[in-house]
């Protein structure tokens, strides 16, 4: 090696594993730098968080703003049906009890009438019971008389047995009507019944 050699002007001699010092300080240069400068690749891969928490959280807030209507409306809802079940109680026998203000008001102009024959007694009474009768028809209350009919413990009480020529369990004799009201029992016929050869 001649004096007039620059240490650039060398040879670089390369041990194995070994590093130069330039490619060192250029990688740590390029490490560097990755740090603080965002790459193009980076922001397109990874969303920004805050805007996608921001995004659910008015999500959840639209969520919890229709559970609590959803919650209001179901509230609403159970005391409108509660309101109509207590006025349905309460007023259910308004439109008979409107039927037989009409029978009350004939009882009372009959009574009022201060002298009366037999004939015109009866047959203001046999007025009334009609009336009574359409006020029945017209709000589904029917009566039963099931003589000659086969007994119906649903529908009939048996109060005894007789002898009878019909067959038995045959109702010959109605004591008292029963009345239905809407296809329901209200009151069960009293009925003989026949007991059979």
């Amino acid at each position: 090696m001649s004096t007039a050699e620059t240490p650039q002007d060398q040879p670089v001699k390369h041990e194995p594993g070994a590093v130069s010092d330039d490619v060192l300080s250029a990688a740590i240069t390029l490490d560097a730098s990755s740090d603080t400068i965002p790459t193009a690749d980076t922001t397109d891969h990874f969303p920004n968080l805050e805007s996608q928490l921001r995004e659910l959280e008015l999500k959840a807030s639209e969520h919890h703003d229709a559970w609590l209507r959803a919650k209001a409306e179901t509230e609403n809802v159970r005391r409108r049906a509660q309101e109509d079940i207590s006025k349905a109680h309460k007023f259910a026998v308004e439109k008979f009890a409107g039927e037989l203000l009409a029978v009350k008001d004939s009882l009372e102009a009959a009574l009022t009438v201060p002298e009366q024959t037999v004939d015109s007694f009866k047959s203001g009474v046999e007025l009334t019971l009609k009336q009574l009768v359409a006020a029945f028809e017209k709000n589904a209350l029917q009566e039963i008389n099931p003589l000659g009919e086969k007994f119906d413990p649903h529908k009939h009480q048996a109060i005894g047995m007789v002898d009878s020529d019909q067959e038995a369990n045959t109702v010959v004799t109605v004591l008292q009507k029963g009345y239905l009201i809407a296809d329901r029992t209200l009151r069960p016929a009293l009925v003989m019944v026949a007991k059979g050869q």
